[in-house]
């Protein structure tokens, strides 16, 4: 990581923290292999020989393919490919670093430290806990026995596995990131299009006033006034700063849904409220988290579908705060000058100008200096005349001959609508329609809201309408999620192809996957998670992860079948018995190393939790059902190579047999 310039940060200790359990993985293998030569009495020195020799190729076949799953994550595009080659480079270093120990220092520290205990020496513990693991190797022994008894059945259960993953992926609700509670809520207030500065902060005020009120709030900070960050007169912003969690007990979005009420009863001011984020792929600030932009070369077609969109996603119970940047209802006020009457009086535009500029646009007229200090003298109507319009009828012009003549008997004025502020995007004009989620509903369901929305205005097609942010993110993203967890499968395939020089035992392999990917949606349905681009890294993890139990069962049982010539049946029989222990450490320390981030808390633990819930869940399923599953696609695969063997002989033998004749 110091290397290549990364720091730690949310992906990276994620990465770390997932890495704890594959870090031991490939140590448990090996010491676990090692230990059983020397219970059956051989030297250290010989155990640890024989046992990483056995083991290596299992081991680099384990490290390979693991590596092999991240690799799509590396090539990810867009903004997501940016945010996660550090997590996939931090976690794929980490277990290449594992394996080279556990090929190395693992086997040399084995043959220095184990020693094998005569059973007199051995403790009561020691004892009695070998005693339940064999009694519960003993009872998988008998299931498995019976569970190959009825191998269709257990096929068609795989079968069944697979459909049901693709119909958890369909209906899971679905988002882009994880809402995070980082202690800091962003408020945009907008008041009617014509209010006043002093209008506008009494407004404000009240708003502030009702936050610093709740509990859970620390302080505040609000301000108003047209700058670099408020476009109009009439928005402004709270930052509202909250206590630590373990004070408030309730997270940032617990806290908006308590005090929106409240807000709402203030009148001609309206707050919107969104928990400010660590993690966000937003190029614009809008007055709420998720963005629809309209962009049309006509602003009376633009501003008329606007307000249809507004209202109908108004209408829509899965999202809230509906809200658009369309500001084109300001006061205007145009003076219309009749130039033939200021022509006769001797009274030139520029006097017009000027008369305006002195009494509206605050012109310094001179410098007051003392010993201490200078001021600027500002020239100015006083302030009670500044927001009326017939405070024009009531000013002067100088003409050319230096009379005084009343502005009104040159000039009226006309009250209008006006446009505060017009938005660009490109080259034409836009605008911004935003909301925030319903609670207890994902990204997902609002797309399909607002595309429904659309549908049902029947927008021309002159109008380019498009998500922008989070949610065009999220759109890119789950179109490209298959594609992601496809290209994982095609290169673990690949990989594992070459290592065993096979085309049929990568399937098998694979084929234990789907039970994860049910465990996974499972879990994150049942704990109301949606299915983030967290949980599909997690997803893509457990393809790592769970095929290692498949590795280690084919590993020794292609190996029973070379060395001992023993048959399909028998062969993964006794591998699932021999590997049963070592399966079983290496699930529970990838599952207790996901743990921390599922039921962790803390600022920040909203984008960490999709990741342990999948792996947790994912491997408490797929445990229960590889452990049973492959050894029938196993034997189901063998028979299929068996069948193909022949055929291929012939046909590489009919080349010879023709050229000898």
């Amino acid at each position: 990581m110091y290397l290549l310039g990364y720091s730690l940060n949310n992906l990276t200790l994620m990465a770390l923290t997932i890495s704890t359990g594959f870090v031991v993985d490939d140590a448990i293998v090996m010491i676990e292999n090692i230990t059983r030569f020397i219970e059956e009495g051989e030297k250290p020195m010989v155990a640890a020989l024989k046992g990483s020799q056995q083991i290596g190729f299992t081991i680099i076949s384990l490290t390979v393919s693991l590596i092999a799953v991240l690799i799509p994550l590396l090539f990810m595009g867009d903004v997501v490919g940016r945010l996660f080659r550090e997590f996939a480079v931090t976690l794929a270093v980490t277990i290449l670093v594992s394996a080279v120990v556990s090929l190395t220092l693992t086997p040399m520290m084995c043959s220095r430290i184990l020693r094998h205990k005569p059973a007199s020496e051995q403790s009561r513990f020691y004892h009695s806990s070998e005693k339940v693991f064999n009694s519960v190797i003993a009872f998988y022994g008998r299931t498995l026995r019976f569970v190959l008894q009825y191998k269709f059945v257990t096929l068609m259960v795989t079968i069944a596995t697979l459909v049901l993953t693709l119909v958890l992926y369909v209906v899971v609700p679905k988002g882009f990131f994880p809402v995070q509670d980082t202690g800091v809520i962003l408020g945009i207030s907008e008041a009617p299009q014509n209010v006043s500065f002093a209008s506008m902060a009494q407004r404000q005020q009240k708003l502030v006033d009702i936050v610093l009120k709740d509990l859970a709030v620390d302080n505040v900070s609000s301000f108003i006034g047209v700058d670099g960050t408020n476009t109009t007169l009439n928005s402004g912003r709270i930052q509202i700063n909250l206590k630590p969690l373990d004070q408030r007990g309730i997270s940032a979005t617990q806290v908006i849904q308590r005090i929106q009420p409240q807000l709402a009863n203030v009148e001609g001011i309206q707050l919107f409220l969104q928990p400010l984020q660590d993690l966000t792929v937003e190029d614009r600030v809008s007055r709420t988290q998720f963005q629809y932009s309209l962009e049309d070369p006509d602003p009376v077609e633009l501003a008329k579908y606007t307000r249809l969109m507004v209202s109908g996603l108004s209408k829509e119970s899965v999202v809230t705060d509906v809200a658009s940047d369309l500001q084109d209802q300001g006061l205007g006020a145009q003076l219309v000058i009749d130039r033939d009457t200021a022509a006769r009086l001797g009274i030139a535009m520029a006097d017009v100008d000027n008369t305006l500029y002195d009494a509206f646009g605050q012109r310094q007229v001179s410098t007051i200096f003392t010993q201490l200090n200078q001021y600027h003298v500002v020239m100015e109507v006083s302030p009670e005349f500044q927001t009326d319009p017939s405070t024009l009828n009531s000013l002067y012009v100088k003409s050319a001959n230096g009379t005084q003549v009343p502005l009104s008997q040159l000039a009226h004025w006309e009250q209008s609508s006006a446009q505060l502020s017009i938005g660009h995007q490109g080259q034409f004009p836009a605008t911004v329609v935003s909301f925030n989620l319903a609670p207890g509903k994902a990204l997902g369901d609002a797309v399909q809201a607002v595309n429904r929305v659309e549908a049902n205005i029947k927008m021309p097609a002159s109008i380019n309408a498009s998500f922008q942010g989070t949610a065009a993110a999220f759109q890119t993203s789950l179109a490209n999620e298959p594609i992601l967890i496809l290209a994982a499968l095609i290169t673990v395939y690949i990989v594992l192809g070459v290592l065993y020089e096979s085309y049929i035992h990568p399937i098998t392999i694979i084929s234990t996957l789907p039970s994860a990917g049910v465990g996974a949606i499972l879990a994150l349905m049942i704990t109301g998670t949606e299915f983030s681009v967290i949980a599909l890294i997690g997803i893509i993890l457990l393809i790592g992860i769970v095929k290692k139990n498949a590795i280690m069962m084919i590993d020794f049982a292609l190996q029973a079948e070379r060395d001992e010539h023993l048959p399909a049946d028998e062969a993964i029989f006794k591998a699932c018995l021999l590997r049963f222990r070592p399966i079983m450490m290496t699930t529970m320390a990838a599952l207790l190393g996901g743990l921390p981030l599922a039921l962790g808390g803390g600022v920040g633990a909203e984008l960490r939790r999709p990741l342990g819930i999948t792996i947790v869940g994912g491997l408490i399923l797929s445990q229960l059902l590889t452990l049973y599953t492959t050894p029938v696609i196993y034997i189901y695969f063998d028979r299929l190579a068996q069948r193909m063997k022949p055929r291929n002989l012939e046909a590489s033998l009919e080349p010879q047999h023709a050229s000898g004749d």
